[in-house]
C-alpha cells in the first residue's frame, strides 16, 4: 500500500510538469529569471551507462564513493538516478544511520526505481520527482549530492544549480562525474563544467581523472553569495 501511494502521488506530480510551459517559448516559465545556457543539451538515450556488472569489475562506485568521502550515517542525493546503479551502492555505504534521496525526472525511471528499492529492501532510500531546472531537494539535508553521467543532459543548468545550492548542508559538496568530451558526444568539457559551476557561486575544490568511471569527477562547494539570477554571467562554450 505504501508503495501504492507514492507512485500515485509521482504521477500526481509528473502531471503537472507540463503545466509551466508557454506555448510562445521553448523554456519553462519558473527557468525565465535565469539565462539560457550557451550550449546544447545532450538527449537522454539510456537511463543506463553501461552495465553493472562491467562497473563493478573496474570497481567505480567503490572508487568515486572513496574519492568522494562518502561516509557512514551520511545523507546523500543522487540525482538523475537512473535505474538506480549508485542510489544502491550509496545506501550501503551510508548504512542505517545514513539516508539516500534518489531523484530523477522521467516518472517511468521512478516507478522503475521504487521497484527496485522496495525489492531490495532499501530502508534508508527515498525517491523523488526532478524537474530540468530544480532538483527541489529539502534545505541543508544533504551531505554530498551525486551528479553522474548526467550533467549534459541539465537543460537549465543556471536555475539547476543555483536552486540545488541551499540543499547542501554545512561542509556538503556536490559530486559531477562526467566526460571531457563535446556535449553532443554525452559529456561535458571541464572548463565549461567549473564556468557554470563558478557563475551560480560554487568553486573547486578536487579533480580526479576517473577513466574507468568515464571521464573525471568533480567535486564543488558553495563559495561566496549566491548571485542574482539576471546577475549570473553565462559561460561560452569551448
Amino acid at each position: 500500500m505504501q508503495r501504492a501511494a507514492l507512485l500515485a502521488a509521482l504521477l500526481l506530480l509528473a502531471g503537472g510538469c507540463d503545466a509551466p510551459w508557454d506555448s510562445g517559448s521553448d523554456r519553462l516559465e519558473t527557468s525565465r529569471e535565469f539565462p539560457p545556457a550557451d550550449r546544447p543539451v545532450a538527449p537522454t538515450v539510456s537511463t543506463k551507462w553501461s552495465t553493472e556488472e562491467a562497473r563493478d569489475r573496474v570497481n567505480e562506485a567503490e572508487d568515486v564513493m572513496d574519492s568522494a568521502d562518502v561516509r557512514p550515517d551520511m545523507t546523500v542525493a543522487d540525482i538523475g538516478a537512473g535505474d538506480g546503479y549508485y542510489t544502491v551502492r550509496l545506501a550501503q555505504r551510508v548504512g542505517v544511520g545514513g539516508r539516500v534521496l534518489a531523484q530523477d525526472i522521467m516518472p517511468e525511471v521512478i516507478e522503475r526505481l521504487a521497484d527496485r528499492v522496495a525489492r531490495e529492501r532499501l530502508d534508508n532510500v527515498s525517491i523523488k520527482l526532478g524537474a530540468v531546472d530544480d532538483p527541489r531537494l529539502p534545505a541543508a539535508s544533504f551531505d554530498r549530492v551525486f551528479m553522474v553521467h548526467m550533467y549534459h543532459e541539465i537543460g537549465e543548468p543556471y536555475a539547476f544549480l543555483w536552486r540545488l545550492r541551499p540543499a547542501l548542508r554545512k561542509g556538503g559538496q556536490v559530486i559531477v562525474v562526467d566526460g571531457d568530451r563535446p556535449i553532443a558526444q554525452h559529456g561535458t568539457p571541464f572548463r565549461l563544467l567549473v564556468c557554470e559551476f563558478e557563475a551560480v557561486g560554487y568553486k573547486l575544490v578536487s579533480y580526479d581523472d576517473k577513466q574507468h568511471a568515464g571521464g573525471y569527477l568533480a567535486r564543488f562547494v558553495p563559495s561566496g553569495k549566491r548571485p542574482a539570477p539576471d546577475a549570473i554571467t553565462v559561460c561560452a562554450n569551448p
